[in-house]
């Protein structure tokens, strides 16, 4: 047992007294905080989320699963009316810190998705993205993995040295998409809150820093539109390109 999670251990070095530390982080003077700008991408942009500009489009988006499929890992939704959303919205863009965005559809404008930073500790340059909420047309689709991709790739040019998935550990498509995207399973938190009623065991996953080339040379790679056909079909996996580039 001890053995698989001492793989996951960063190098480390013995001082004077004998004992192991982490290595010596040179010049550290820490990540930026992320500003809240839009990130656009080919195929989506990722905005600051504006309750007037987004608010009635994800409600409509976010609402079309039976039974609330996607608010059912959720610490909040689903929302009866649109007025309980654009309250929750409210409340949630007024924080600095989650710091959310919508997920654009950059064919004809429409947000169809959610998601945000969180935990962001530019000290420590630890940054977590989550309250991933995708509505039926954006799961599994090209647009869904760009932007993710956006979220990533300026979290780590702004200095980030660890990026963090979180998820419960019974969202099985939430996992299986932590892992398609790269990153690492590095553990469960065993009864770690109680969400809507019912435990939640919080599984953990990272994508750190010095892995993150590799991880993104397979992204690009995989969203770059050669790989895609006529109809929109993926010609490779991403799980291909993983390989390639030395995941």
């Amino acid at each position: 047992m001890r053995a698989e999670w001492e793989a996951l251990v960063q190098p480390a070095e013995r001082i004077a007294t004998g004992q192991l530390v982490g290595l010596p982080v040179p010049d550290w003077k820490g990540a930026a905080f992320p500003p809240h700008l839009a990130l656009p991408g080919r195929h989506c942009r990722v905005e600051p989320l504006d309750v007037d500009l987004h608010g009635a489009q994800l409600f409509d988006a976010l609402h079309q699963m039976p039974g609330g499929a996607n608010w059912t890992y959720l610490s909040h939704g689903p929302f009866a009316a649109l007025e309980d959303w654009l309250a929750w919205m409210r409340a949630s863009v007024a924080q600095a810190d989650p710091q959310f965005y919508a997920i654009v559809d950059a064919a004809d404008g429409v947000a169809i998705g959610l998601c945000s930073y969180l935990r962001i500790a530019p000290a420590d340059g630890c940054i977590e993205v989550g309250f991933l909420n995708f509505s039926p047309r954006l799961q599994r689709s090209r647009l869904a993995t760009e932007a993710m991709y956006l979220m990533m790739r300026q979290a780590f040019e702004l200095g980030y040295r660890r990026y963090e998935w979180k998820c419960d550990a019974q969202n099985a498509p939430s996992v299986k998409a932590a892992l398609r995207l790269g990153f690492t399973f590095e553990g469960l938190f065993r009864q770690a809150r109680v969400n809507k009623g019912r435990n939640r065991d919080t599984a953990w996953f990272s994508i750190l820093d010095h892995e993150w080339p590799a991880r993104r040379r397979a992204l690009e790679a995989w969203l770059d539109d050669g790989n895609f056909d006529a109809q929109g079909r993926q010609r490779r996996s991403l799980a291909d390109f993983a390989v390639e580039a030395g995941q």
